[in-house]
């Protein structure tokens, strides 16, 4: 049975010290998703792709069931998918972007009402997508027509591919059906005709979603909605019941942020320094893989870590 991949969460409810920016590397989050799922393969699946759906290192899930990194997905084959992650706050309404952590997230009221993976701008600087800035929802079109920038056009020349100027609707429109803009100039939300490149970074700026995903955010999110795209490479939360959670991410876009002074920073000024296992922090720095672990002090070993650590590989 497929599992539903248009990620709802209704009833979390998401809360943060107003005085504190989005941006504010000594934030302490309150909330962590924790998913432990079967998927089965489906014709034409490959890790990445399936990466891709979950929002999770493709990578990560291969260690994860014993395969190897280039194996090839038979169709019904059964993978665990494990998924923690840190959800990060600071606007009640509207949209939140964090660009290492390659993930959308809607929010209405204070809760979280849908997450999803995102392909984003590349790494190379002139095609990086946007950090740190405030956005509104502009514009949403239905089948929307490309009209290919000129930079875009260049870059066509270059690679000695035949230049377009307008690509129509249709399956060959890697805008997809479903367009969303934004008023930052030339960046915007969209489907996508190429699923492999959600969760990385290879497109021109824009935020790439998965088609199904695309849709159901153009059917909740209307025009007027606010948004913020933030570059946090370092999350950490303390939970309801006073556990601890660490999650890191590489520093995709190259800002030279030094993640162990961060750690610190957010755990001295709440007051949790005795609290936390320093050796657990270390290694989920120097691992960087995106998943929210747990670092309170004495805390068991996660189930899915003893996995991974004694893992054999398959391949075919």
């Amino acid at each position: 049975m497929r599992v539903n991949l248009i990620w709802l969460f209704l009833l979390l409810p998401v809360s943060v010290d107003a005085c504190m920016a989005a941006d504010s590397q000594t934030m302490l989050y309150k909330d962590v998703i924790q998913q432990d799922l079967l998927y089965r393969a489906e014709k034409g699946d490959s890790l990445q792709l399936v990466g891709a759906r979950f929002g999770v290192d493709w990578r990560q899930i291969a260690a994860l069931n014993h395969l190897k990194i280039d194996a090839r997905l038979r169709k019904g084959e059964e993978l665990r998918i494990v998924k923690s992650k840190i959800i990060p706050s600071g606007i009640d309404n509207g949209i939140l972007i964090n660009i290492p952590d390659r993930s959308l997230y809607y929010f209405e009221n204070g809760r979280l009402i849908a997450y999803y993976p995102v392909g984003l701008g590349m790494i190379k600087p002139e095609w990086q997508t946007p950090s740190a800035v405030s956005f509104e929802v502009v514009k949403k079109i239905k089948d929307p027509t490309w009209v290919v920038p000129i930079s875009i056009q260049d870059e066509m020349v270059k690679k000695g591919e035949d230049i377009k100027t307008i690509v129509p609707p249709g399956p060959d429109n890697p805008l997809g059906k479903y367009w969303l803009g934004l008023s930052i100039k030339g960046v915007g939300l969209h489907a996508t005709i190429l699923p492999n490149s959600i969760y990385q970074f290879r497109s021109h700026g824009c935020i790439r979603l998965l088609p199904d995903n695309a849709k159901s955010l153009f059917d909740i999110v209307p025009v007027g909605t606010e948004g913020r795209l933030i570059y946090q490479t370092v999350k950490v939360a303390r939970t309801a019941d006073g556990r601890i959670f660490l999650e890191v991410y590489r520093d995709f876009y190259h800002k030279g942020q030094d993640q162990r002074r961060i750690v610190r920073d957010i755990v001295e000024a709440n007051g949790l320094s005795d609290r936390v296992d320093w050796d657990r922090v270390a290694d989920v720095i120097k691992k960087k893989d995106g998943t929210a672990e747990e670092i309170t002090l004495n805390a068991p070993l996660s189930d899915h870590k003893e996995a991974i650590s004694h893992r054999g590989a398959r391949g075919d």
